[in-house]
């Protein structure tokens, strides 16, 4: 009778969803049938977005409910042999002893997993061809940027965050990608040469080969502190805790001129100054505890301070860069709720975690939650975070040695071209400009867009560095590659990949987009073809939700993501607690709210003098975020 009434329930629900969801329903419950259901009719009505506050968060609480059932894939994790999580109250430096399930999930060459189903398309690599793509559709025309609403310190923050948490293992074999002729004199490069990605075997039936993931995909600053021991001993210190910081507050060089940080891979001076500051932060964090508690040792101070820093770093990301991408009341809202629960900071602050994670919030839950998959970063998450458009041609320096007048930016001594600040030469640009003056600099100078045309040309003849940040000989077209890599790795194409993320596809070109140049170039290079469409190009042709640097296709990934890098944690949930972090460093996370109060720990006068916008990832010279009178769960898009 059960499986009658079963039946009934999802036959009379396929009713009022296209057919393209059948057979996503006919695996679900009916609950989660009937949940699908009010989602996807929000959907055909692109009604999410505008709907109050509360009854927003309560979709994105249905789809990110959705995703974690139906939108995670475990691709061939090896367990080990267990242990126990009291003798490892710390992270390790190859991301190894987190998950008390699985010692190896989230570590150094793990697994990535899947947030849908790949789709091989080893006879479609070249089709069409990615140097046709990148030229048409990629190739900046013109500079674009955000306006006031990111800068390019929000640009460095996400390569940083990137460093952290996300490298393929390449093969030691190369390929080729030779451009066609009727297009070759529009590409820097005719051809090029680069390492695949490694494919190894899974051992899974479902999934049979998989990528390995060269970082810890653990939010723990290994970006900072590196993958792996060897990359540690070379950053550290070795006393009171510490890293190795220059005396002129930026990361000190080998005898090549290349950072001594924990990861160098593709760095140049926004992402090397992010290391400082946060090198800073950990410092101050190790004097904190050291003042608190002089009988610790080296080695554990510099365990409580990481913890204390990637938190930091976590919590920064969340409420303040996430906030600055997303901007809207519902995002603010959602972003709040990750860390501090519905219950809100005031109530969390006072009472401690109260209840399961909407009342009190991913972080301090009683157990990490992995929703019965071993912990890791998805393919499709590597995918809808290619964010390359997002730098400019040329970075702006600032002069900062007169006093700046009231809400306008100071004015621009040099421009200086975005290739020459890239690797050990952009280290000795640094140097000559110093730490507050880059600063500065990034802050008040907008980012660019994440549209089409807009992927910087400089990028299309790119010298690649290996994982040590030394230049390799062969050039790479960055976009071109960018491509490639999306359909080698067997992550579906972007009609597909809505699909499976329960979103609806398109089925003209005008879905995507009401530019009608950008239709006309659609259809010269993919034709009619739609479901040919690449996954790059769809999400920088998309139309956007009003106040969303990124697509909403993008977005629905980094629900389910962004969640998961914070409840999966133990260190962010049964471990986020004083014994593990000691008093002051648990009060040093929780008593930290934006980068602006990072900046002010160390850089106490910049803000004051050079900062007036709320947001440190917002361009400076914008007005402060105003009040609303209206309570933030019960505002109402568009209303004032």
């Amino acid at each position: 009778m059960s499986s009658v009434f079963t039946r009934f329930c999802k036959t009379l629900i396929t009713k009022f969803i296209e057919e393209d969801f059948h057979g996503a329903v006919a695996k679900m419950t009916v609950l989660d049938a009937f949940l699908f259901c009010i989602v996807h009719s929000i959907d055909k009505k692109r009604l999410w977005h505008r709907l109050p506050v509360i009854l927003g968060l309560g979709y994105l609480g249905i789809r990110r409910h959705l995703h974690n059932v139906y939108s995670l894939l475990n691709v061939g994790h090896q367990i080990g042999e267990g242990f126990n999580p009291a003798d490892y109250p710390y992270r390790t430096a190859d991301g190894r002893y987190n998950d008390p399930s699985n010692e190896f999930a989230g570590s150094e060459n793990s697994f990535f997993g899947r947030n849908v189903m790949p789709l091989d398309q080893k006879d479609k690599l070249i089709t069409p061809h990615p140097a046709v793509v990148a030229a048409k559709l990629l190739a900046r025309r013109e500079y674009k940027d955000t306006g006031k609403q990111f800068n390019m310190v929000a640009a460095s923050w996400i390569q940083f965050m990137i460093h952290d948490w996300i490298d393929h293992l390449e093969d030691t074999k190369q390929t080729e990608l030779i451009a066609p002729k009727e297009i070759a004199s529009q590409c820097p490069l005719s051809s090029f040469k680069f390492y695949i990605t490694k494919e190894v075997p899974t051992g899974s039936p479902d999934i049979n080969t998989g990528t390995l993931n060269s970082r810890t995909s653990w939010w723990d600053g290994s970006a900072i502190y590196g993958q792996n021991a060897t990359r540690l001993q070379k950053v550290r210190e070795l006393k009171d805790g510490k890293l190795k910081i220059a005396e002129n507050g930026l990361l000190p060089h080998d005898e090549d001129g290349v950072a001594l940080s924990g990861d160098v891979r593709s760095a140049w001076i926004g992402t090397s100054t992010l290391h400082a500051l946060f090198v800073r932060e950990h410092n101050a964090v190790c004097d904190m505890i050291k003042e608190e508690y002089p009988e610790m040792v080296d080695e554990e101070l510099y365990r409580r301070a990481r913890l204390v820093t990637a938190a930091v770093i976590a919590k920064v990301h969340t409420i303040d860069w996430t906030v600055e991408l997303l901007k809207t009341d519902t995002l603010l809202a959602a972003m709040r709720t990750n860390w501090y629960g519905f219950l809100g900071k005031w109530f969390k602050d006072t009472f401690g975690h109260i209840g399961d994670a909407q009342l009190g919030g991913l972080v301090g839950l009683k157990k990490p939650e992995n929703h019965g998959v071993p912990y890791s970063l998805t393919e499709d998450f590597v995918s809808v975070y290619r964010l390359h458009s997002l730098l400019p041609d040329e970075f702006l320096v600032r002069d900062i040695s007169t006093e700046p007048a009231p809400n306008e930016s100071p004015p621009v001594a040099k421009k200086l071209p975005l290739p020459e600040l890239i690797g050990a030469n952009g280290e000795k640009v640094l140097s000559e400009i110093g730490f507050t003056r880059q600063m500065v600099s990034m802050g008040h100078q907008a980012c660019g867009a994440l549209e089409l045309w807009n992927y910087p040309n400089w990028l299309r003849n790119m010298i690649p560095e290996d994982p040590n940040g030394r230049d390799r000989p062969d050039h790479v077209d960055l976009p071109a590659l960018e491509v490639y890599r999306d359909r080698e790795r067997k992550v579906p194409r972007y009609n597909e990949f809505r699909r499976r993320l329960l979103m609806i596809p398109i089925s003209e070109w005008e879905d995507l987009t009401d530019d009608k140049e950008a239709i006309r170039v659609l259809i010269e290079v993919y034709g009619d073809r739609i479901e040919e469409l690449d996954l790059l190009v769809g999400l920088m042709a998309e139309k956007k939700i009003k106040g969303f640097a990124i697509s909403e296709t993008a977005f629905f990934i980094f629900i389910l993501m962004a969640s998961r890098r914070l409840e999966a944690d133990r260190f962010f949930t049964s471990y986020f607690n004083e014994e593990t972090y000691t008093k002051k460093g648990l009060a040093w996370v929780n008593t930290t709210e934006s980068l602006r109060d990072v900046i002010n720990r160390h850089c106490p006068g910049m803000t004051k003098k050079w900062m007036n916008s709320t947001s440190a990832f917002t361009v400076w010279d914008a007005p402060p975020q105003p009040q609303s009178w209206i309570p933030l769960y019960l505002r109402i898009p568009g209303f004032m």
